[in-house]
């Protein structure tokens, strides 16, 4: 069984992580897709060494696996989201950034974690392509430095609306980089759907030799918008079908619900979500 199915707790951001640790293993999920935020591990919080031993051994006690997600909205910077990027023009935000995602990967790795998640950001205005594609290599260095020490992956999200926003900039990111082995691929079913020349199936398929990470919701074409299940446009037993043969490929994560702008409905969500994908996946599982 390769399929292992995750719940994202960005999703579940009116929980105390560990009643959304609690609550994703009472349900049947396999693992957790974890954000470290002000809510749930703060990775800007006094004592993070001795917060992430309690977390990791609650994960083992409740069996489950974890990916260390680092979207979070104003985890930096209280008044811009997702501020400073990974391309920021200031060099002292940029690198901030990158202090984060590196404190990331040992987070990753002292809770056992199978990769770090990340994305590039949206370029800023009056940024050349070149400019921004090198800001992002030398941004990415030191965490691709520390995944290779740590031995925990760095998986990096194409985007909608950033610099890395699809599959071909994954792979120019790579070619720019050196292709080194640390670096990795968040693979969201829902922005393949969205934006991806091809089907989402066909994008599991071609991402495979690259896939640290997998995130998934429904989502209609054109519109970046997450959805629950059901409201969107994707047909899923193919994809989850893709999904689970992926074991042959090396690929040993998980595959995480991300539905972050609906904790106000998490507990329910986390609950039919998974029905959904338990009816829609392959049979003999």
């Amino acid at each position: 069984m390769t399929l292992r199915l995750g719940y994202g707790t960005n999703g579940l951001t009116d929980l105390r992580l560990d009643d959304a640790l609690a609550l994703l293993a009472d349900l049947g999920y396999d693992g957790v897709g974890l954000t470290l935020d002000h809510m749930h591990l703060d990775p800007m919080a006094p004592d993070l060494a001795a917060r992430t031993r309690r977390v990791a051994a609650r994960l083992q006690q409740l069996g489950l696996g974890v990916t260390v997600e680092t979207g979070a909205r104003y985890v930096l910077d209280p008044r811009r989201k997702h501020g400073p990027s990974l391309l920021d023009p200031d060099p002292d935000a940029r690198a901030a950034r990158t202090a984060l995602l590196v404190r990331a990967v040992d987070v990753a790795a002292d809770l056992g974690a199978h990769a770090v998640h990340c994305f590039s950001g949206v370029t800023p205005p009056d940024t050349a392509p070149d400019a921004a594609w090198q800001r992002l290599t030398g941004a990415l260095d030191p965490v691709l430095r520390a995944a290779e020490r740590t031995g925990v992956p760095l998986a990096i999200e194409p985007e909608p609306g950033h610099l890395l926003a699809n599959l071909a900039d994954f792979h120019h990111l790579r070619v720019l980089s050196g292709d080194p082995e640390p670096l990795g691929l968040t693979l969201d079913i829902g922005h393949c759907q969205c934006l991806e020349p091809a089907p989402p199936v066909d994008c599991v398929l071609d991402a495979a030799p690259w896939l640290r990470h997998v995130q998934i919701e429904d989502m209609r074409r054109g519109v970046h918008e997450h959805l629950p299940f059901g409201d969107g446009e994707i047909d899923f037993p193919p994809v989850l079908a893709a999904l689970d043969a992926l074991g042959s490929s090396g690929y040993a994560g998980l595959t995480v619900v991300e539905l972050p702008r609906h904790s106000h409905a998490g507990p329910e969500l986390a609950r039919s979500s998974l029905d959904f994908l338990n009816k829609h996946r392959p049979p003999n599982h």
